[in-house]
């Protein structure tokens, strides 16, 4: 699949299969910008965001920057904005984070780069945000600007309520922006109130605008932006009236728009078997009909006159996706004869979350389940729990006449460290190393709960993950070459990979494509089993991509409950990403398996207590 338009949206869209494609088009408009620009004897001025969503766009400007001689020194730069105060060591300025990921990277001359201030006293901030417009001016206005898009549909950080005309301004944070903040920053509690941002006037004054998202946590919001009303309440939607402004969006972040989601709503389709599943799965659940009560009229009233014309009658289309559906239900999910099944789960806890119900069937009917960890998910571990292990391990040592001298000094060094932690610090070493130790009892213990003993857990500690922050390295070859290792000693039949792909630099998304290109080496190799994708936390498969469900009764919710509860130091970080649901990852895991069974029982398919679904991937 390449790249393409979506039609009957209201700004230019183009959709990309992936994120990294998306950034390598933005990063070769940008190159060819900056060329011509050289070649005339005139500099260039980009307008750059900061976020998770840039990082493959800045990346790959780097790439082009030393292995194909993209000069920069003629390139003058304005960010977008930064927080407020904030001061430009601090390791979540965007100063320095811009520093680190970009700059220093390439040959651009200090004296051309602008950020936002987050130092200037609150009686200077008015004058100094003229001064940055002038600035801008001065330079001949911006060339290009690149945009993200927050949740609330704010581009910089007009947050609903900024007008078109809005220019460079201190601004409060909405509190869902800050929500969806507070894992950088270690905890809502320390995400500032305010930031400086260029207004929407300002971005609307950009010679040429791209804007970028990716994962489908965006795809509801670029939905309403570039389909819906042009509103202050979604800032990104002014976007609709620029002469020049495109959306770049991989496909996750594109599902909700028409063309993709019921896509026969807006002009005529090629009816291929995905698509004619998809159309009668969402009439059904749309009229909540039965498959097999659908009507010839219901497909007459309800836009979908051309698959009734040639693939109808109404019950042959029924019947048809009516098997298709039952053709996933599977007690059985790796057969009946015993083999080697192995599940990886990203962080400590995805596999029981995502998919316990199946590893505890797989388990039931005599499999051999490994469960491969991938990285150690130590950051997600609060401070006390680890001042508590830490004071634990002197207690217990003690307790059993063990060394007390060593594990006291290691205590102090972690305890000196915590009571003089910054809020937002990175952890020491030391404090990462117990963090860590946390999490992998806790997934031994759950692992236990689903029936897999100790032995046959593997934990990878990808490098990738290393960094001790929010923000993660770029995939590391040795952990691809771990993978392909561990597939090679195991010789699975089956191997489960979370395929929740949300976040386009999160971890998910980091250790499936480690894995993915591992099997394609030892399937290179002669070694074949299937790959199947469970959902992450957060997300669930659409019924129409669905190729499998593991029927749940109460009994087996309640043992992954029980194995998901083993998971302690997660217990109060339950919640959904921005969101303000506190309840515990046992809770949302039963919803969303009793959801899907709801799904199939209005489909009109038998009805089961709960279900996990599946997707299979082949690469």
């Amino acid at each position: 699949m390449s790249s393409h338009y979506v039609p009957n949206t209201k700004v230019p869209t183009l959709v990309f299969p992936t994120s990294s494609q998306a950034a390598r088009h933005v990063a070769l408009m940008i190159e060819s910008l900056i060329r011509q620009n050289n070649s005339a004897g005139r500099p260039t001025v980009l307008g750059l965001p900061t976020g998770s969503t840039p990082v493959g766009l800045y990346r790959e400007l780097i790439r082009l920057h030393k292995e194909q001689g993209l000069d920069f020194s003629r390139v003058i730069t304005f960010n977008l904005d930064e927080y407020y105060p904030m001061d430009p060591n601090d390791l979540h300025s965007y100063r320095r984070w811009m520093q680190e990921t970009f700059f220093q990277h390439v040959n651009i001359l200090p004296s051309n780069i602008h950020i936002p201030d987050g130092t200037i006293q609150p009686s200077e901030v008015e004058d100094w945000c003229m001064r940055y417009e002038q600035k801008i001016r001065r330079a001949g206005g911006l060339d290009l600007l690149v945009l993200g898009i927050g949740r609330t549909g704010h581009v910089g950080f007009n947050e609903p309520g900024s007008t078109k005309h809005s220019r460079t301004r201190l601004i409060t944070l909405d509190p869902v922006t800050r929500r969806d903040a507070a894992s950088s920053f270690f905890g809502e509690e320390n995400v500032p109130h305010q930031a400086i941002t260029m207004g929407v006037g300002t971005i609307l004054d950009a010679k040429k605008i791209v804007l970028m998202a990716f994962g489908e946590h965006k795809a509801r919001i670029v939905q309403r932006a570039v389909e819906g009303p042009i509103t202050d309440a979604v800032s990104a939607s002014y976007l609709q009236q620029h002469t020049d402004a495109t959306f770049l969006l991989d496909a996750a972040a594109a599902s909700e728009l028409a063309a993709f989601k019921h896509p026969w709503t807006i002009g005529p389709v090629s009816w291929t078997p995905q698509l004619i599943r998809k159309a009668v799965i969402w009439l059904s659940l749309k009229l909540e009909k039965g498959l097999l009560k659908l009507s010839d009229d219901d497909y007459r009233e309800n836009e979908l006159c051309e698959l009734l014309r040639e693939h109808g009658p109404a019950s042959r289309l029924g019947r048809h996706v009516f098997n298709e559906m039952m053709g996933t239900i599977c007690n059985t999910p790796a057969g009946t004869t015993p083999s080697t099944v192995l599940i990886f789960s990203p962080h400590p806890d995805d596999d029981v979350i995502s998919m316990g119900g199946t590893l505890i069937r797989l388990v039931e009917q005599g499999h051999k389940v490994h469960i491969a960890y991938q990285t150690s998910g130590n950051i997600a571990v609060f401070d006390h729990d680890a001042r508590r292990f830490a004071d634990f391990v002197v207690q217990f040592n003690d307790l059993f006449d063990i060394d007390r001298e060593q594990s006291e000094r290691v205590r102090d060094r972690v305890l000196t460290f915590l009571d003089q932690k910054r809020p937002g610090e990175p952890d020491s070493e030391d404090l990462l190393k117990i963090k860590g130790l946390i999490r992998k009892t806790e997934a031994t213990a759950a692992a236990l709960a689903c029936g897999v003993p100790p032995e046959q857990l593997e934990f990878m500690d990808l490098r990738f993950y290393r960094t001790g922050t929010i923000a993660k390295a770029p995939l590391h070859p040795e952990d691809i070459q771990d993978t392909v290792k561990l597939l090679e000693k195991l010789q699975p039949s089956q191997i489960y990979v979370a395929g929740e792909m949300s976040d386009p630099h999160g971890t998910h998304r980091m250790c499936a494509e480690a894995i993915f290109e591992a099997v394609r080496i030892v399937r290179s190799r002669g070694l074949h089993f299937e790959v199947w994708l469970y959902r992450g936390a957060w997300e669930e498969w659409e019924p129409h991509e669905i190729e499998r469900v593991v029927p749940l009764s109460p009994e087996d919710v309640e043992k992954k409950k029980q194995a998901i509860f083993r998971h302690q130091s997660q217990k109060d970080r339950a919640m959904f990403p921005g969101g303000t649901d506190q309840r515990e990852f046992w809770q949302r895991a039963e919803d969303r398996n009793r959801k899907t069974a709801k799904t199939y029982d209005l489909l009109g398919l038998p009805e089961f207590y709960a279900l996990e679904g599946l997707v299979q991937w082949r690469g």
